[in-house]
C-alpha cells in the first residue's frame, strides 16, 4: 500500500499539558496524540508539529503531519483520530498533501491571539482562556506600541532568556490590540502575525504591551527595547493561558 502524507489541522484547550512537545514524564498534546494515532494506525505512528506552543498554551489552528500506509480515507482520518482523544483536543481537518511538504519548513504566517480581560470581577467561567488585568488598560496607546513591531527585526529582547538561538530576527506582518465591551468589563485581544516566533516572544511582548496601557512606559519605549537585544529590557511574561495559536499558513 502507498504512503501517504496526510496533514492535520489540530484545536485544543493546552491548561492542562506541558506544552506541545513529548517530554518523559509530563501530559503532552504531541504525547497524547500520539497515542491516539498508534491506537488506530499501529506502533510506529508518530506526528510532527509546525509550532512547539508553551506548556498553558491552546491553539485552534496546529498543524501535524504524519505518514500512512492505511485504507481508512483521508476523509474519514479526523473523525477516527478525534474519537480515541480527550475532550480537550480535536482533529479539525485531514487533507492529503505531497511527500516533499515541510511541515515546519514550508509555513509562511501563524497568527497568535492573545486574550485579556479588565473589569471590576474576574470573569470566573472563562479564567481559563484569558488573562485578568484588574486595571483600565489603555489599548489606543498599547495598539500605537503594537504596531511598532511590524517589520523584519530582532526580537531577541523579546526571547526567553533560555532561547539559545542565533537567528533571533523575524518578520512581524501585524500586530493589534483591540477590544471589545460588555455589560461587566472589556476584552482585549493582541494578534501577532508573524513568519515565526522565538520562545516565549509573544508572551513577552504581550507583557510588554500591558505595560504601556497601565501607563508605566510610552510607546516610544518598544525601540529602545528592540535595540538592547536583552531579555531583562522587556516587560514581564504574560500568562501561557490567555495565548492561543489561530492557525498556521503555507503557500
Amino acid at each position: 500500500m502507498a504512503l501517504r502524507n496526510i496533514k492535520l489541522t489540530i484545536a485544543y484547550d493546552g491548561c492542562d499539558y506541558h506544552g506541545w512537545q513529548i517530554q518523559p514524564g509530563e501530559a503532552t498534546v504531541q504525547g497524547v496524540l500520539t497515542e491516539a494515532l498508534r491506537d488506530l494506525l499501529g506502533p510506529r505512528a508518530r506526528i510532527c508539529g509546525a509550532s512547539r506552543t508553551d506548556a498553558g498554551v491552546s491553539a485552534l489552528g496546529q498543524v501535524g503531519l504524519i505518514q500512512i500506509d492505511t485504507p481508512i480515507p483521508t476523509e474519514n482520518m479526523a473523525k477516527a483520530i478525534t474519537d480515541r482523544l480527550p475532550e480537550t483536543m480535536a482533529i479539525v481537518k485531514a487533507e492529503d498533501v505531497p511527500m516533499g511538504f515541510d511541515v515546519i519548513g514550508d509555513v509562511t504566517s501563524k497568527l497568535y491571539r492573545y486574550t485579556i480581560y479588565c473589569g471590576p470581577v474576574r470573569p470566573v467561567l472563562h479564567m481559563r482562556r484569558c488573562w485578568y488585568v484588574p486595571a483600565n488598560l489603555d489599548t489606543a496607546k498599547m495598539d500605537e506600541a503594537a504596531r511598532l513591531f511590524v517589520g523584519k527585526k530582532d526580537f531577541k529582547s523579546f526571547a526567553a532568556a533560555a532561547d539559545r538561538r542565533e537567528d533571533s530576527v523575524r518578520t512581524v506582518f501585524r500586530c493589534e490590540v483591540t477590544e471589545t465591551l460588555t455589560e461587566g468589563g472589556r476584552w482585549i485581544y493582541v494578534d501577532a502575525e508573524g513568519d515565526g516566533f522565538l520562545y516565549n516572544m509573544v508572551r513577552n511582548m504581550v507583557g510588554t504591551l500591558v505595560e504601556v496601557g497601565l501607563g508605566r512606559w510610552s510607546s516610544e519605549k518598544i525601540p529602545e527595547i528592540l535595540e538592547a537585544r536583552d531579555r531583562k529590557a522587556a516587560g514581564p511574561i504574560a500568562p501561557p493561558n490567555g495565548l492561543c495559536l489561530m492557525w498556521i499558513r503555507y503557500d
